[in-house]
């Protein structure tokens, strides 16, 4: 009888481009995948964590095949050159415009792509959670590698009052967590580069009023865990992705108006909405689109493995974590076994000419939708159909014979 199936074949060469902010995790989680697929694997390390770079570049050849595996180092200049070349899946974690810049080199060969994006995620409260535990999540999300990670939260939206709260229990969790000066707390990280500090900076000093913070080091790349308020949505910070300890707060009147400000903008990585409102979250989560959503706190979902990770739009395209990265690098092959029974082959003669109106009748009785059964058992149920007639046959032929001799 037929046989479907599916089969999971690796795509081929495969290139991994990875992340500077978490290098480590973002360059080898999806080399991992990729390799239980049974791709070959040409890894590209940020040049942006040199040391993490060097350490990835002298570990992998001393497990693996080097020709199969190969690591390559470099800045934009190796990268333009590694794009040129011909790859059977490009994996990008990175900004919206370097994402660009990769996608329009896999489109040169119709390479498919994943691209971990980023983008700004907003956070909406309300005024039914409980503040004092709201706040600490929140700036946990938002101050874990200073700020420099692609789900943290980039601006929060709420009215007034609570903004007012928000405030005040946050200037007082910051002292908690990181002292009168979080930058002698071992507990806070620095801003990646100088050229990262200054565009922060930038940011920070011509938009809104600053509440909380604002202190900054500029020969020890430090900022300060910074709250904004009185944010105007055309403030220079809301027209990109923060990727930094500052913390803008933007006024709105209610949820609606809150999510048509959200619904104006690129969609976002993650939308994070705090609420124990059951029909507040299902209204964020039904009328807003983003590449995951998260209530009541903030980045854990990320660490949440059976949960496809990736965003939509403008802040990336596919997913992967778990077996979604293993999924993601296979190409899912679809196949038809066909043997040569009689049986099957009388079903399929209708489709070989001459063709007749008996003939369509018969193709359009085949193709009706039928309850979904695995024909390949069925000489098996034939079987044993035929042996419990014949079990039946044999009781009543004993039975007459019995008969026979009264």
């Amino acid at each position: 009888m037929d046989d479907v199936l599916i089969h999971k074949d690796p795509y081929g060469v495969v290139l991994v481009m990875g992340a500077w902010n978490y290098p480590l995790q973002l360059t080898l989680l999806p080399v991992i995948g990729a390799i239980a697929a049974g791709n070959s694997v040409v890894i590209k390390p940020s040049e942006i964590a040199p040391a993490t770079a060097k350490l990835i570049a002298e570990l992998i050849p001393k497990y693996l095949n080097r020709d199969a595996f190969p690591v390559i180092l470099g800045g934009v200049e190796e990268t333009t050159q590694l794009l040129k070349q011909r790859f059977d899946y490009i994996f990008y974690t990175g900004s919206t415009s370097v994402g660009k810049i990769v996608r329009a080199a896999a489109n040169e060969y119709l390479t498919p792509v994943t691209l971990e994006l980023g983008g700004k995620s907003p956070l909406y409260i309300d005024g039914t959670v409980n503040m004092d535990i709201a706040v600490k999540r929140i700036i946990w999300g938002k101050c874990i590698n200073a700020g420099q990670t692609c789900i943290a939260p980039d601006y929060i939206l709420c009215t007034r009052q609570i903004q007012n709260t928000f405030v005040e229990k946050a200037k007082q969790l910051l002292k908690a967590w990181y002292t009168d000066d979080p930058k002698n707390s071992p507990d806070f990280c620095r801003i990646v580069s100088e050229k990262h500090f200054v565009r922060l900076l930038d940011l920070m000093t011509n938009s809104g009023s600053i509440a909380v913070g604002g202190r900054n080091d500029k020969k020890d790349l430090y900022i300060e865990p910074t709250i904004l308020t009185d944010v105007k949505p055309t403030d220079p910070i809301m027209k990109e992705e923060i990727f930094g300890p500052i913390l803008p707060i933007v006024i709105v009147d209610n949820a609606y108006d809150a999510i048509n400000f959200i619904n104006s903008r690129s969609k976002p990585l993650t939308l994070y909405v705090f609420s124990s409102d059951q029909e507040m979250q299902n209204l964020f989560m039904r009328q807003t689109s983003s590449g995951s959503f998260c209530v009541n706190d903030t980045v854990s979902h990320y660490a949440v493995e059976n949960l496809p990770f990736g965003g939509v739009g403008l802040s990336g395209m596919g997913a992967y974590h778990g077996k979604h990265t293993f999924d993601t690098f296979t190409h899912r092959k679809s196949c038809l076994v066909k043997d040569f029974n009689i049986i099957g082959e009388s079903f399929s003669s209708a489709k070989y000419p001459p063709y007749s109106d008996k003939k369509l009748s018969m193709v359009s009785f085949l193709m009706k939708k039928k309850p979904n059964i695995n024909f390949k058992f069925l000489p098996y149920l034939f079987v044993f159909g035929l042996g419990v007639c014949a079990t039946f046959a044999f009781k009543y032929l004993n039975k007459i014979a019995d008969e026979e001799t009264e």
